[in-house]
């Protein structure tokens, strides 16, 4: 499966992180042109990995355009064209689900975040795309990130998921989508996600970043309690350092870092920095020194904002351990 070469000179806070063919596409989105989406899905081929991630940021700029139903109406036998418009739906739904929450506040996760005829058109249109292209696993991704929306979760949500798993089963970004359905903040429990993080974890190959889910699990954890108890709660002081936190970041070291090739996973660039922020919050600084000499220069908002200004607090730590 061919995958990115490594790179450090992406700009700052790129969601492309330097995949300069994706940043191509995506501007011939913007100016209605779809041939440059066509043409980096039809190369990408079945490296899902990196087609999940180039089908999400395609349609995160579809979603306020019109350009990927053009493309449909010029191209209707084109599965891609089909895939990239369920995603795009999706990302559409979520977009709504933010305005109506910044006018009437957010519903509980036992009502429907919207309308429900809205959230079953988006689900029909990822499951015609699944049909369309029956071995790709990015309409069930899709389904999986709709499935959090519907109010106590979809009925078939766990359908999906082996649907996703039999096409993709160390799905980066399907992981991550069930990790939040799973979290407090919506379908679950912190036990619930911190359970499915290990667990999946343990079980993925050697190298792959599936190990740091549990940091993951633990950043979405300290963002829930500080959204909800505020920055002082008890017990926060120690979110990063006690003994469970510092056993699972060791065990992403031995299992990811010690591991890693010279070719990157798509997300690679989240993924080392929610390890580094949870090495240098733990105090495993002589780790994380080794962390910064993959990443490089390339930080990313999320997690670092969660503890305050993400490129001051990168750009410090860079500063006192690699200089």
């Amino acid at each position: 499966m061919a995958r990115a070469r490594r790179r450090t000179t992406a700009p700052r806070f790129d969601p492309t992180f330097g995949d300069h063919a994706l940043a191509t596409a995506r501007q011939d989105l913007i100016v209605g042109r779809w041939q440059g989406a066509r043409d980096l899905l039809r190369d990408t081929g079945r490296d899902w990995d990196r087609r999940t991630h180039r089908m999400r940021l395609l349609a995160d700029t579809a979603a306020g355009i019109r350009t990927v139903e053009t493309w449909q109406s010029a191209d209707p036998d084109n599965p891609d064209a089909l895939v990239l418009r369920a995603e795009t739906e999706v990302m559409r739904v979520f977009s709504a689900v933010a305005e109506a929450n910044r006018t009437a506040g957010a519903p509980p996760p036992s009502e429907d975040s919207l309308d429900r005829a809205h959230l079953d058109r988006a689900a029909r249109i990822c499951l015609q795309a699944a049909d369309k292209n029956p071995a790709d696993p990015i309409p069930w991704v899709s389904l999986m990130t709709l499935a959090r929306l519907y109010g106590q979760s979809h009925p078939h949500v766990w359908h999906w998921w082996r649907e996703l798993q039999a096409r993709d089963p160390y799905s980066r970004e399907g992981h991550h989508q069930v990790l939040r359905h799973l979290s407090a903040r919506w379908h679950g429990s912190h036990g619930e996600m911190y359970n499915f993080a290990r667990d999946s974890a343990a079980f993925a190959p050697l190298g792959s970043p599936l190990a740091a889910l549990t940091q993951a699990a633990r950043a979405e954890h300290y963002r829930q309690r500080v959204d909800i108890e505020g920055p002082s709660a008890v017990g926060l002081t120690y979110h990063w350092n006690h003994e469970v936190a510092v056993q699972a970041l060791q065990t992403t070291m031995r299992q990811w870092i010690a591991h890693r090739s010279g070719i990157e996973y798509a997300q690679d660039v989240a993924d080392l920095n929610m390890l580094l922020h949870g090495l240098i919050f733990a105090g495993l600084h002589n780790e994380a020194r080794d962390v910064f000499r993959q990443l490089g220069d390339r930080p990313t908002r999320v997690p670092w904002s969660f503890s305050g200004d993400p490129e001051g607090l990168f750009d410090h730590w860079r500063a006192q351990l690699v200089g």
